[in-house]
């Protein structure tokens, strides 16, 4: 049996003989005592729960008592073996379970290949078949009845659950979490239809929702429009979406908006929302966070200035490994956002001094950081910075363009009032001057690539 748990032990051990020693079979049988059984369950749990790992998996060899009460202890698991579940030794073995993670488990995977295929969602094991389109693997999951019946089991074996991972559940599959495990919190959900989200109605706790509606390279599965206000409907106390690779547009965004009253933090990845979905986030009166992550654009079509609204409660935007590139779209951003606290730009490309000047529009801006924008100049970012009167707090990292050199009297006073300031903008000069006399990078001597 092969799975993986992030708390106490990355292999089931088999279980031992109660005794400690094996004798020799010419020898009389005999053991040597166990001076801990008089000890009770309780104390036990109190010295297993502050071991390490390591000695946890050791501790698991010692006897039968030992590995039940180990097995306890571990809170969080990531299957890999679909017969560990089926069978009903995953309960048996695990049976208070917080947090559990079957994804990888759904997808048929050779166990003796050695080409391993990983994203940021799974890493699975395939075959080295490549078809006529030039495509090497094309995984293959178990059947919905199947996955259905597994998820049953989980259910009726570990109640207590607070997060829990699914793929290719069915709206039966749901409904049989939601019947069993009261306490859930958190679900994430992958290759899973529109009207699958009905499973979702009977969820009483739920709070924190991440739909992946379509992986490159995995699966393709749509969550449109229809699907996002049966979300919206069946959901209505979320504190926290995350929505990736989902379709959609501006009525389901509104739908989320207007029945998920609560909803705080909204993370959007990998989006293929329609034009025109933007003036939907006025929708959302109690957001406080927003979130792009690894975006080709932000709104390809936002439409009038007038028409879009705004979040007057957002605190935070976070652009992630996006492209921003169209400056309508950033542009447009901003100004739904006009009433932000907090910026961060991370990995981001196509930010130039032009699209950056957009941001001069959300004038309450208190922190700001750029990580990664190696196309900003200080000749973009001396301008917006020193429009934000309010600004405390500013991070500065690997955006090699903005130059020390170039910075203005205005800019350097404001450092001195910042209560925060990280300022690494061209870590390459840093570099050099630090290796000063070293003798890397002269001839003949000591080198390597940044």
């Amino acid at each position: 049996m092969r799975f993986n748990s992030h708390s106490n032990s990355d292999t089931p051990p088999s279980e031992p003989d109660e005794t400690l020693t094996t004798p020799d079979k010419n020898s009389p049988v005999s053991s040597k005592p166990d001076f801990t059984s008089p000890l009770s369950d309780q104390i036990l749990i109190s010295i297993l729960s502050n071991l390490t790992k390591s000695q946890q998996i050791s501790s698991c060899l010692v006897c039968k008592r030992w590995l039940r009460i180990s097995g306890g202890l571990v809170k969080s698991l990531r299957l890999l073996d679909w017969d560990f579940l089926d069978s009903g030794r995953l309960a048996h073995r695990f049976p208070n379970l917080l947090d559990v993670d079957i994804v990888q488990a759904c997808i048929v995977s050779p166990r003796n290949s050695g080409i391993c295929f990983s994203n940021k969602f799974v890493s699975i094991h395939v075959n080295s078949f490549i078809s006529d389109s030039g495509f090497i693997w094309k995984p293959d999951f178990l059947s919905p009845n199947l996955i259905d019946r597994g998820i049953q089991i989980l259910a009726q074996g570990c109640p207590n659950l607070r997060r829990l991972v699914l793929l290719g559940a069915t709206k039966e599959g749901l409904a049989s979490i939601a019947n069993e495990c009261l306490a859930l919190q958190e679900l994430e959900l992958c290759s899973i239809t529109d009207m699958d989200l009905k499973g979702l109605a009977g969820f009483r706790n739920l709070q924190i929702l991440k739909l992946i509606g379509s992986v490159d390279g995995l699966y393709d599965s749509v969550i449109s429009d229809i699907g996002l206000t049966i979300l919206a409907q069946v959901c209505p106390r979320l504190l926290k979406l995350e929505l990736v690779g989902c379709e959609g547009s501006y009525d389901g965004i509104k739908a989320i908006g207007q029945c998920c009253q609560m909803m705080e933090e909204l993370t959007l990845s990998d989006h293929r929302l329609e034009g025109g979905w933007l003036a939907a986030l006025s929708y959302c009166t109690n957001l406080k966070t927003l979130k792009f992550q690894s975006c080709k654009f932000i709104d390809p079509n936002p439409g009038p200035d007038v028409h879009l609204g705004s979040c007057p409660t957002l605190e935070e935007l976070h652009l992630q490994r996006c492209q921003l590139r169209d400056k309508q779209g950033l542009g447009a951003l901003f100004l739904v956002c006009e009433a932000v606290r907090e910026l961060v730009f991370e990995d981001c490309w196509g930010l130039d001094n032009n699209t950056f000047s957009t941001a001069t529009i959300c004038r309450r801006v208190m922190s700001l950081s750029l990580e990664g924008c190696s196309l900003l100049t200080m000749d973009g970012f001396d301008p917006v910075v020193d429009s934000w009167k309010e600004l405390k707090r500013l991070k500065v990292v690997s955006c090699n363009n903005i130059k020390d050199s170039a910075m203005s009297p205005e800019l350097a006073t404001l450092f001195s009032l910042l209560k925060e300031l990280k300022w690494r903008p061209d870590s390459k000069s840093i570099l050099s001057s630090g290796l000063h006399g070293t003798g890397i990078w002269q001839k003949g001597g000591r080198s390597f690539k940044i």
